[in-house]
């Protein structure tokens, strides 16, 4: 066993949220009430936004998300927060023009970011090390390059040794993290895989980030220190397991019975987790629970919060006894399409024609725009070769000739000229790649609200319900001795 200190990375508010409650369950002011308890437990870093996050945020809690990370490292000054970049993509599918990217790396190290982690969908290790290098100029602290894991005919131990290889020679580069979102790293493969990484990162610190999709990740954490991993991506129990990481209680318990030091404040994480336990009860939020090992999982590879989406409309469409064939034609969609790896977008993208696959009267009948936009590039290119005969059929639409001649998002200045020129950099930002009315209703929002009782959510709740309602002139609540009265009070001229 390795007996050097083993490091944290917290997944709890980033990571855990999106995994278990759909990246919507938690609001600005429930991170920043325990913000300086997480500040206490000694992470490496906090895993904390993603531009999808932030999307969420303006999206369904017409919260301000530059707002939200200033804020946040206020609260919690000592630890640096971290941001997942899926490479030239800010918020949109679309690959965005490099000057706003450059220009979203800015604004992120300006509102509090210092930690960078970076990773391609199709494993490009020149596509990492492009927006690292991005990432650098703009101020970024410390970046991190990932290797996604998968499992097809190409990704073996050679193919992950040499792309750690070329990530640990650039210098912008300063860790590496093996991030395995369909917890498919078997403690089998870890054996092999994990010594391999060591080798080829040399004397650059390497972590490993899973899942807990079928139960895997805590067996391969409680060996990887021993392998030559220096740090471990977890989540307080409460927003851990499901198919989110291992709870960092059973880790680090399993992690001490090995020897291993761990140099954490266990006190403080332990009030963290009860923080999040009494809130998911007040917001009723489910806690995540360990699940059990599915081999159908290594076929599909569909990350967990899919597979509940895909069943729902499924069940929708009154298709849910298809689900079996749905499963099947993933694994066949995904070898056509050159073996993707299952993470957003390109799990939407093989699920989303698996689908379609499944219902029509013939494969690849109708093609989204999204998967054209795979097959012509727009994503990076296929470690395999799409399927001849497929890809032709796609290549052949006249949808694929129109996708392929549009024009690239604009430059800054363009954006300039069509936004107002006295806009702020992050409202820039926000308009180039949302819809404009969600913008306008997170502006007209105002502040976001700072704090957050558990004990005292559902009378909250029930009062925004009692305030939508019209039909109600005067209510009295009564309960253990307490009396609530509300009486609405209309304006001059206001309609009973």
């Amino acid at each position: 066993m390795n007996t050097n200190c083993v490091r944290f990375i917290d997944t709890t508010l980033r990571d855990g949220n999106q995994s278990l409650w759909g990246a919507t369950g938690l609001r600005t002011g429930m991170m920043l009430q325990i913000a300086p308890v997480l500040d206490r437990v000694g992470y490496h870093a906090l895993d904390f936004s993603t531009s999808t996050h932030m999307a969420v945020t303006v999206r369904f809690h017409k919260e301000d998300p530059w707002e939200r990370l200033r804020l946040m490292k206020e609260r919690a000054p000592r630890t640096p927060l971290s941001f997942l970049s899926t490479g030239m993509r800010f918020i949109s599918w679309e690959t965005a023009n490099p000057e706003l990217m450059a220009l979203s790396y800015r604004l992120l190290v300006r509102n509090g970011i210092e930690r960078f982690m970076v990773m391609d969908p199709m494993n490009s290790a020149e596509a990492v090390i492009e927006s690292c290098r991005a990432i650098a100029r703009e101020g970024g602290r410390e970046i991190v390059g990932a290797l996604v894991y998968t499992v097809s005919p190409f990704h073996d131990d050679a193919f992950f040794g040499a792309m750690a290889s070329r990530l640990a020679a650039e210098p912008s580069i300063g860790r590496l993290y093996l991030k395995d979102p369909g917890g498919l790293l078997t403690p089998e493969r870890a054996r092999t895989l994990l010594p391999v990484l060591r080798a080829a990162v040399r004397d650059k610190p390497l972590e490993l980030h899973s899942h807990c999709t079928i139960g895997l990740a805590p067996f391969t954490y409680a060996l990887a220190p021993g392998l030559g991993v220096d740090a471990l991506h977890t989540a307080v129990r409460p927003l851990a397991n499901g198919s989110g990481q291992p709870a960092l209680e059973n880790v680090v318990a399993n992690l001490q019975a090995q020897g291993a030091a761990v140099d954490l404040d266990l006190e403080a994480a332990a009030r963290v987790s009860a923080y999040f336990v009494a809130l998911a009860r007040a917001q009723g939020l489910p806690q995540g629970v360990p699940q059990e090992y599915d081999a159908r999982y290594f076929g599909h590879q569909l990350p967990g919060g899919m597979l509940g989406t895909m069943r729902r409309q499924l069940r929708e469409m009154r298709q849910e006894h298809r689900i079996d064939e749905v499963y099947e034609e993933v694994e066949r969609v995904r070898a056509e399409l050159g073996y993707p790896i299952m993470v957003t977008p390109l799990s939407q993208v093989v699920a989303t024609m698996a689908v379609m696959n499944v219902l029509s009267p013939e494969r690849y009948a109708s093609v989204p725009d999204e998967v054209i936009r795979y097959v012509i590039g727009r994503f990076g290119t296929p470690l395999a070769p799409v399927d001849d005969n497929v890809c032709d059929r796609i290549l052949a639409l006249p949808r694929a000739r129109e996708l392929a001649q549009q024009a690239p998002m604009p430059g800054l200045d363009e954006l300039r000229r069509r936004f107002a020129p006295r806009l702020s950099d992050e409202e820039l930002l926000l308009r180039a790649v949302m819809p404009a009315d969600q913008v306008d209703a997170m502006v007209a929002a105002g502040p976001c609200r700072r704090d957050y009782n558990a004990a005292l959510a559902p009378l909250e709740r029930l009062l925004e319900s009692l305030g939508r309602r019209r039909d109600l002139e005067h209510v009295r609540l009564e309960r253990d001795g307490l009396r609530l009265e509300l009486s609405r009070h209309r304006r001059a001229g206001e309609a009973a």
